[in-house]
């Protein structure tokens, strides 16, 4: 039995993943050079699934597949006489179908074989041989090494496959074996979306892929478990999910070996690999625990050599034992009565060499008939311990269980509670909110329950709805104020409703908690007149405030302010213990809250100095929360060196701590600072990089902000598919939960494309409502940022008066001096809308200013409009030159879209430029094209493309009786006399291969 299939279940159908390109080599193989391969995988693992696929894709020749049949096996010959009655069906043998006299039947077999290849490639897929009688197996086995081998029968591909959680047959041992791996979790999420046509809820989906542990039949099984309303995630999830009888059905039965001892040795081996967490356990430990329970000897008898033969279930890798199949592991340990499990923990702990460590421990609490205070106090203080080594997983089982024997209520949710700070830390939310789910289920004192409430609110910031994290803050906040050891907790409270605040763009909820039980700051700037409280919000968008969550949406923030309860809060330990959460002083909380709350009050003259604290606070630190928010104030000064040089600290700290929650947040400031440095290449390696991070910690807001900085960086690079990919991804979740500023990101990077793309009308559209004065404005402390974008699209639409309305409020933002590019965008802001007298002054000033900063893209972007400037104005020569510096330094920051239009306008200008961006050298073919003037041939490329006059105006940025009068021309040149004529002629030269 395979156990690929459930009652109710449909088949599987088998997803190849990464190893698509191997499996794809091993079957041209068998199609061109036959050969014979042995197929294995654990229960469930898809070997029945592989040989349907193999079976479909082989279309080269006839395939024959035969499946084990168990009650008609055991007979002698009868899976000889299955194979042969498949050849005779098929046609080509008509003599196939009786079984041979003995040793004539390895012949007479692959005569059959050698028959049904002689016109074309033939392929036998036998599953489950195993079952077979062995009298088959031997003569499947010959003719199998044989066909391997032979030249005479080179057109023949045999496929087997076996179970893996047994050595591989005698039969089979000279064959080459083909082992299934389990599925990636991607991979099994597409499976789960096929199965439920996409009607699960992701965080369901999440706990489904990691419960199955890449076993497709296991994920069927469980998948068929749930109702549809726990597969939309509007019910709990049964606990555990993966029950003793789904196992064992998917595992085919309740393994327990051929001995009779085997039994009690596998139950043995799988409780020790339950306490440590790995997929093997000592084998001394077993055998020391095994001979411990009964008086009996340890199950691993004497073989016919001598030597103590493990149960076949098991393999001996350097005095380790571990199943051959993890499901297998499982299934035994689930499917043991609980008295014997209890037997075993026992035994395990009494053999186990450190009975005051946390395995020990954890074998004691689970033999465990109820609650145990001194059981409960001693698992807590061994899992503190950070002299232990004890592996970050195994401390997190270890506070778990501590908290389940607790029999006080109030000391059960706390224990709960710092079970899930460490859950969260090691970028398991979804553990972490069942754990605070156990914290909530008892009655606790107010500053228990504001602890959970302040972890609660830290994983939804980081995935979920941040009106909903910012409410769980300001809870925490009321649950934790007050004097002593928890105001830290109280002021990490207050900075993480600010922070969700933040991420959804609401700047006076964000001033509103950030004076939420605080002394009063600057109150009377909130009360100014209209204008004065106008400038504020402008000013509000800061250089560093693309990533300025406090930088919003920063799950990491208020984790700072946690104290620590217990000895491992050491900080000259933190090498021993990977996951711990560390606590900054409370001054440098409050600084950062002041800085955070001048720079919304528009006062970056009181911002300046708290800030800067922050930031050098976090130089000589090793703690990377404490770095993350030295970054995330470094962005607030507009400080991108600072903030680039803490992030990569934040990064390297949180990898050698093993604090998974912090590298997705870490890459996300160097992604962002290396934007705003102008480095977009380093921002999408970042950004990369951390999207991979943030879906392995579950953190889909995280993700929805690396997907905006990919989207960005798509644009520069003028990548149009993957613009919207990221876009789409990141504005799927901003607008679920909320994230207002990635949205405008996403937004941005849509228009910008649009504008590379040369459609300025479509990118104006885009951005106007996110930048003029409006309740449709994008997020308060960013929508500057994408001013100069939408200025430079309204002006190349013909549309300058859209722009004058925030020319100003831009000023403003420029005139903070936090931004080292904002001044040149400016300039350049200022030239497009200008007076033709005016126009090459302030063009001027602008690359001067691009000078004193470093960042290729803007400043090549600045060499474009006013090479487009000057050759309209037939300044030719001085056009040449800035448009070919244009080139250059689009070429040099990877903009080739960007580099397409400077050398489309040099080519206008009657320059042919060469080089990487300036498209491909002109081939013969359509000699009537090539009498066209460059700007007649770009005319006429759009109007094949279906282009009105007035699109191609637009997209030209010329006038459109200037695009009347060069399609006459073009239409006189060329001898056409309609627009009809003109298409035919150029798909015409596309065809011959002509440049346009």
């Amino acid at each position: 039995m395979t156990g690929q299939t459930t009652p109710g279940s449909a088949p599987l159908r088998y997803r190849a993943g990464p190893r698509r390109q191997a499996f794809a080599a091993l079957l041209d193989g068998l199609r061109t050079d036959g050969g014979a391969h042995v197929v294995t995988g654990e229960p469930g693992g898809g070997r029945t699934a592989f040989l349907e696929f193999a079976a479909r894709a082989f279309r080269a020749g006839p395939v024959w597949h035969v499946r084990a049949e168990p009650a008609c096996f055991p007979r002698p010959h009868s899976g000889l006489r299955t194979l042969l009655r498949a050849a005779r069906h098929a046609g080509r043998v008509p003599d196939a179908g009786r079984v041979p006299c003995e040793g004539a039947q390895e012949e007479v077999l692959l005569d059959v074989l050698r028959a049904a290849s002689v016109r074309s490639p033939l392929l036998v897929c036998v599953d489950d041989a195993h079952l077979w009688d062995a009298a088959s197996r031997a003569v499947l086995g010959r003719v199998a090494a044989r066909v391997h081998t032979a030249d005479d029968a080179h057109r023949v591909g045999l496929l087997v496959t076996v179970p893996g959680h047994r050595p591989v047959e005698r039969e089979w041992a000279a064959l080459p074996v083909l082992q299934l791996a389990p599925l990636a979790p991607g991979d099994a999420a597409g499976l789960l979306h096929d199965l439920t046509d996409g009607a699960v809820d992701p965080a369901v989906r999440d706990e489904l892929v990691a419960e199955a542990r890449g076993n497709p039949a296991l994920l069927l099984a469980l998948a068929h478990r749930l109702s549809p309303a726990q597969l939309r995630g509007d019910r709990v999830l049964p606990r555990p999910l993966a029950d003793a009888g789904t196992l064992t059905a998917v595992a085919g039965g309740r393994p327990s070996g051929r001995r009779p001892d085997d039994a009690d040795l596998l139950l043995v081996v799988a409780a020790a690999m339950r306490a440590t967490g790995e997929q093997d356990a000592e084998a001394a430990l077993v055998r020391r625990a095994a001979n411990g329970t009964g008086g009996r000897d340890d199950g691993m008898s004497p073989g016919p050599s001598g030597p103590p033969q493990p149960p076949e279930l098991l393999a001996v890798p350097g005095g380790r034992l571990r199943f051959r199949s993890p499901l297998l592991g499982r299934a035994v340990y689930a499917g043991a009565p609980s008295e014997r499990r209890r037997a075993a923990h026992r035994s395990l702990a009494a053999a186990h060499p450190a009975p005051r460590g946390v395995p020990a421990l954890l074998h004691r609490s689970w033999a465990a008939l109820g609650p145990d205070a001194v059981l409960a106090a001693e698992l807590e203080a061994a899992a503190a311990d950070p002299f232990s080594g004890t592996p970050p997983a195994l401390r997190r089982t270890a506070r778990v269980r501590a908290a389940e024997l607790t029999p006080d209520d109030a000391l059960r949710a706390r224990r709960y509670t710092a079970a899930a700070e460490q859950a969260l830390l090691a970028g398991h939310p979804a553990e972490a909110l069942r754990l605070l789910d156990d914290a909530g289920s008892r009655p606790a004192p107010a500053p228990v329950r504001g602890r959970a409430e302040l972890l609660r609110g830290r994983v939804l910031l980081a995935d979920g709805p941040v009106d909903d994290a910012r409410e769980s803050f300001l809870l925490a906040a009321g649950l934790l104020s007050g004097p002593g050891p928890k105001s830290a907790r109280s002021e990490a409270a207050v900075l993480g409703a600010a922070d969700a605040a933040w991420a959804a763009g609401d700047r006076q909820g964000c001033l509103r908690a950030l004076t939420h039980g605080t002394h009063e700051v600057h109150e009377a700037h909130e009360t100014h007149g209209t204008r004065e409280a106008h400038d504020v919000s402008v000013r509000t968008a800061v250089a560093g405030t693309l990533d300025l969550r406090a930088a919003g949406a920063d799950p990491t923030g208020p984790r700072e302010a946690a104290p620590r309860e217990t000895p491992e809060a050491s900080s000259a330990h933190r090498g021993a213990t990977p996951v711990q959460p560390s606590v900054p002083p409370p001054d440098l909380l409050r600084d950062h809250r002041d800085g955070m709350r001048a720079v919304l009050l528009g006062r970056f003259d009181l911002a300046a100095a708290p800030l800067t604290r922050v930031v050098d606070r976090g130089r000589p630190a090793a703690d990377p929360e404490r770095l993350l928010r030295s970054a995330a104030a470094a962005l607030m000064l507009g400080d991108v060196d600072a903030a680039r040089r803490a992030g990569a600290r934040a990064l390297a700290s949180a990898r050698t701590l093993g604090t998974a929650a912090l590298e997705p947040r870490a890459l996300e400031y160097l992604a962002y600072a290396e934007l705003r440095a102008g480095r977009h290449q380093l921002a999408r390696t970042h950004a990369e990089e951390g999207l991979r991070a943030a879906r392995r910690a579950g953190q889909r807001n995280t993700a929805a902000h690396h997907h905006a900085v990919l989207a960005l960086a798509a644009s520069i690079e003028g990548v149009r598919p993957r613009v919207t990919e990221h876009a789409t991804a990141a504005l799927t979740t901003a607008r679920r939960h909320g994230l207002a500023q990635a949205e405008l990101l996403a937004q941005w990077a849509a228009a910008r494309a649009d504008l590379g793309e040369g459609r300025p009308e479509e990118a104006a559209d885009r951005l106007g409502p996110l930048v003029r004065p409006g309740a449709r404005r994008g997020h308060f402390a960013v929508w500057m940022l994408a001013v100069p974008c939408f200025v430079e699209a309204a002006a190349l639409a013909g549309r300058p008066e859209d722009a004058r309305t925030v020319i100003e409020d831009f000023a403003l933002w420029a005139g903070c001096g936090a931004d080292p590019q904002a001044s040149a965008q400016l300039l350049r802001c200022r030239a497009l809308l200008a007076a033709p007298e005016a126009a090459d002054e302030l063009y001027l000033r602008a690359l001067d200013r691009h000078d004193e900063t470093s960042g290729d893209f803007e400043r090549a972007r600045t060499e474009l409009l006013h090479g487009k400037w000057l050759r309209r104005r037939r300044r030719l020569r001085e056009a040449r030159a800035r448009l070919g510096e244009a080139l250059v330094d689009f070429e040099r920051c990877g903009a080739q879209l960007w580099a397409r239009q400077a050398a489309a306008e040099l080519r206008a200008g009657g320059v042919a430029p060469s080089g990487p961006g300036t498209g491909e050298p002109r081939r013969p073919g359509a000699r009537d094209l090539s009498l066209l003037t460059p700007q007649q041939l770009r005319i006429a490329r759009c109007v094949a493309e279906g282009a009105t006059n007035r699109e191609v105006a637009l997209s030209l940025s010329v006038s459109t009786r200037t695009v009347d009068y060069h399609l006459r021309n073009v239409f006189a040149t060329l001898g056409v006399r309609s627009r009809v004529e003109l298409v035919r002629l150029v798909e015409q030269a596309e065809k011959t291969g002509a440049q346009l």
